[in-house]
């Protein structure tokens, strides 16, 4: 279409970059500065206590949860100025994010990281470890309270797998309940993404039909899709999925919304950076995937489990979401990264096994 506009003109079709979207591009590398900033300081630095950063991420986890319980408290006629931006979830507690599945997805994730603490406390005292146990119960119930304010669908179709999956990270290695507890974890989280892929975007209830094309999941995918295959090998440009969506949306089913993602990561890393964005992906899931295998051969490290389980709810919710689009969930995520790369050595425990600082005195 941008050729034949030339053609209209009467111009000569001039030399173009290969990104319909060059701008939009440069602004999507500057995205990945937190989670790079994250994932450096963690690998090169190794600067970093496991139950430490678990216990960051609780603190703002219940940050974002009072911030969410004022935000409904307060929600009236008007948009309550609790409430961080303008264009947002009204009457449902989203905390810092903008978006509710946003705010869903860092409860989620918070959850194996409380059944990781509960692990790693095993080897301290009994009344040190039942008071581990008390403060994670205490904290895994106001998380569920975080979840019914939050009344996202994504948040309760991945908190059920995520629980199951995180009662692994506590089991003994040897327990003949891991075997079935990964079964019943696998077939919540295909029932968890599908059930979302055929309810509507922004719905309040489960299998709730799409009333327009931006509202429908499979309609998004379906035109992403046919933009997708239209810029093969080399993909329209990192960025410019809002510029290429609307050139493929029947003009009779364009209303007041538009859409922003495709609401599946996979679907529009595709559209943008073709051939090399599904090798990319390949190539990632192959690196997690082995990763992961590493966690749960160890004999110890349950914070790496942790990872393991919290990353994979934000893959899975990327399938039918854009979770990793947000700065606060893309750290998030570099951190289970970091964690999961360093599963084979145990991160230090005392300080004396940190690097040790070197410094000159004078006298």
């Amino acid at each position: 279409m941008v050729a034949e506009g030339f053609v209209v003109l009467g111009v000569p079709v001039p030399d173009q970059p290969i990104s319909l979207a060059p701008a939009s591009g440069l602004s999507s590398l500057l995205a990945f500065i937190p989670p790079l900033a994250i994932a450096c300081a963690m690998v090169r630095l190794k600067a970093y206590r496991p139950h430490l950063l678990a216990i960051a991420l609780v603190a703002g986890t219940l940050a974002g949860i009072a911030l969410g319980a004022m935000q409904v408290a307060s929600s009236g006629g008007e948009l309550s100025p609790l409430y961080l931006y303008k264009d947002t979830n009204p009457g449902r507690a989203v905390g810092f994010f903008a978006n509710a599945d946003h705010m869903a997805t860092l409860l989620v994730v918070t959850i194996p990281f409380l059944a990781a603490i509960v692990a790693a406390g095993t080897t301290s005292s009994m009344q040190r470890y039942s008071a581990i146990v008390a403060v994670a119960i205490g904290v895994a119930i106001v998380v569920v309270v975080g979840l019914a304010l939050n009344g996202s669908l994504a948040g309760y179709g991945l908190a059920l797998p995520v629980i199951a999956a995180s009662a692994l990270v506590i089991l003994p290695p040897r327990s003949r309940l891991r075997f079935w507890i990964v079964g019943v974890t696998a077939l919540l989280v295909l029932a968890s993404v599908a059930a979302l892929e055929t309810t509507s975007i922004g719905a309040g209830k489960l299998g709730e039909h799409a009333t327009s094309s931006v509202q429908s999941r499979a309609a998004i995918f379906a035109t992403t899709a046919r933009a997708a295959g239209d810029y093969m090998p080399f993909g329209s440009g990192l960025g410019s999925f809002q510029s290429v969506y609307p050139l493929y949306e029947r003009p009779a089913d364009v209303t007041t919304e538009y859409v922003v993602h495709a609401h599946n990561d996979y679907a529009e890393i595709g559209l943008e950076l073709g051939v090399s964005g599904i090798i990319l992906i390949l190539l990632f899931l192959g690196w997690w995937f082995a990763a992961v295998w590493r966690a749960w051969r160890r004999p110890e490290g349950p914070f790496a489990r942790a990872a393991a389980v919290a990353s994979a709810a934000v893959l899975v919710h990327s399938i039918v979401d854009f979770p990793l689009r947000t700065a606060a969930i893309s750290a998030c995520f570099a951190m289970c990264l970091a964690l999961l790369s360093d599963s084979r050595a145990a991160p230090p425990k005392e300080k004396s096994q940190l690097r040790r600082s070197r410094h000159v005195e004078f006298r």
